[in-house]
């Protein structure tokens, strides 16, 4: 009998053995649909025309998604950046130690004065340690403020000193010369150098801030793109932005004709229909050989897309500027990249500047914003996908800098966005439907994108009156915007959401000014906004190239 059994008992576990084994690649295979789902959906669309009739009044719905026929292809996941980094090697990983691990350093990345400024430099914080004081362990700025560059430190040096006798000054102090530039920007020559011993951060930052050929050093901060790693799955992904800002009531007089926008990005698909004829020039900040990225192909058709989809201002100029590269973590750039890009454009007649990344504060970066403001030019940011609970992020919060969150199709905001008093405005962040490398589009979300709308709505206002400054067009954005939330101004909304047609409206009524200082007789009206005016002669055929910047990229960076 005990025999007997124990030969059942044998047969039943073969038989579970064997059904287990038969049961673990339907298994796997259902987990790893289950995966591929939640990172992004195919968008089955058909948009029509790109000038939809609207009813601006009329309460908005969100469409039956499930019913729309296909559209085309969906782009790869946009993690995928394809090719390699361009940056140094080992460049990338996130640097989890402090950035300035003790004194003279604070946890926003302020640099270290030299001693003939001693007592003027620093910021007066201290970095968290070991969950004390600074920035609360495990908040999203405490993130931002520990991620650079492993092993660089970024310093103003000498602009007297020749390329050997920099070199030498990296010799002296146990570096390494990556790269060094005069900044016409800033007024400075920046050097990016790399320590080549395992000396401590902090102690190689004191030692070559005391030289006197230093004037400053920090660490070399990264930033980081702002684009959700997966799209939201309810909402209308079929251009709802374009009835919430009032784009066709908006295009109908103005589309960014002769208004050059810079998208300091990843790359651009510069080939794409939907971009087709809008890249003037371009400039690789990075020096890589990666293709185009879906985040920056995204960001310029938000802008300028003008094929199937519409972008805020489809007839502007773009500077395409390469400054961010494939990271650890996603599209990253750092201090100095950043900084070449604000230095390139403008340096070639950016009007606008549309900045969809998010990073620590950064003094490096706040003093070109703060020239580059100087020089009369508009800048646009994101103000970030890290949520309720994360502080301002940068260079959003920098005061010179138009701060944009993001919304839905019902107006909500978008719930990843940053909120704070430095947020002027609100723009459609959530599940946009955008351009993609190699003719294919997009369903994304976030801030970068919220951004990249206002930036062409600021391009609509520079059009119908030149004369604007960036105060100026700030304050009609601010004052033109459709108030959502609370009554009034809030962190959630700033203003509220953006109104191309109020915003070019309320600009050409301040064209008085512009039209005297071109020479028009004083005593001529300005003409009015009439939709049923003949507006032929305001914006140059889609296919036309841009007519006062070539095509491809210019001389300067060609010869490079």
């Amino acid at each position: 009998m005990v025999h007997d059994g124990l030969n059942w008992l044998t047969k039943v576990r073969r038989t579970a053995l064997i059904l287990s084994a038969s049961l673990v690649p339907l298994i796997a295979f259902v987990a790893s649909e289950g995966r591929a789902q939640s990172v992004m959906r195919t968008p089955n669309l058909n948009v029509g025309s790109r000038v939809p009739t609207i009813n601006p009044v009329a309460p908005r719905t969100t469409p039956n998604i499930a019913a729309r026929p296909d559209f085309g292809v969906m782009a790869r996941p946009h993690s995928d950046l394809g090719g390699r980094s361009t940056l140094s090697a080992g460049r990338f990983p996130t640097n989890s130690r402090s950035t300035c691990q003790g004194a003279g350093g604070g946890a926003d990345g302020e640099c270290l004065a030299t001693s003939a400024d001693s007592g003027k430099g620093g910021s007066g914080k201290t970095l968290a340690r070991k969950g004390k004081g600074g920035s609360e362990k495990g908040s999203p700025q405490a993130a931002f403020n520990l991620r650079s560059v492993p092993n660089e430190l970024v310093a103003e040096i000498d602009g007297a000193l020749s390329t050997a006798e920099a070199d030498e000054l990296a010799r002296r102090h146990g570096l390494e010369r990556i790269a060094s530039q005069n900044f016409p920007l800033i007024g400075g020559t920046i050097g990016l150098f790399r320590i080549v011993d395992r000396r401590p951060v902090d102690v190689v930052r004191r030692e070559l801030a005391a030289d006197g050929s230093v004037r400053s050093v920090q660490l070399n901060l990264l930033h980081f793109l702002q684009q959700t790693k997966k799209p939201a799955m309810e909402g209308d992904a079929a251009q709802y932005a374009v009835a919430q800002l009032r784009l066709p009531q908006a295009h109908a007089f103005v589309r960014g004709m002769n208004v050059t926008i810079a998208v300091i990005d990843s790359g651009i698909d510069a080939r794409h229909p939907e971009l087709a004829n809008s890249v003037a020039d371009s400039f690789d900040a990075l020096g890589s050989s990666e293709g185009p990225h879906i985040h920056g192909t995204g960001i310029a058709g938000a802008i300028v897309a003008h094929g199937r989809l519409m972008g805020s201002a489809p007839e502007a100029r773009l500077l395409a500027i390469r400054a961010f590269g494939k990271g650890s973590k996603g599209p990253e750039s750092t201090s100095y990249v950043i900084l070449r890009g604000l230095n390139y454009v403008a340096e070639h007649g950016a009007q606008i500047i549309n900045m969809s990344f998010a990073g620590p504060k950064d003094p490096l970066i706040e003093r070109g914003i703060a020239a580059t403001a100087a020089r009369g030019i508009l800048m646009v940011a994101a103000a970030g996908n890290a949520g309720a609970k994360s502080p301002p992020l940068y260079p959003a919060a920098y005061p010179n800098v138009i701060a944009v969150s993001g919304t839905d199709a019902q107006e909500r905001l978008f719930s990843a966005s940053n909120r704070g008093s430095h947020i002027a405005v609100a723009a459609p962040g959530a599940d946009i439907f955008l351009p993609a490398p190699d003719e294919k589009y997009q369903i994304t979300s976030g801030t970068s994108f919220s951004a990249a709308y206002v930036s062409g709505v600021a391009a609509l206002m520079l059009e119908r009156n030149p004369a604007l400054k960036p105060s100026d067009v700030r304050a009609i954005l601010t004052k033109t915007a459709r108030d959502l939330g609370v009554p009034g101004r809030d962190d959630q909304f700033g203003a509220g959401e953006a109104d191309a047609f109020a915003a070019v409206t309320a600009a050409a009524a301040a064209l008085a000014v512009p039209l005297a200082s071109t020479g028009k007789p004083a005593g001529e009206k300005t003409p009015a906004l009439d939709p049923s005016a003949d507006n032929a002669s305001v914006s140059r055929a889609l296919n036309d190239s841009p007519p006062s910047m070539a095509a491809e990229k210019s001389a300067a960076n060609a010869a490079k």
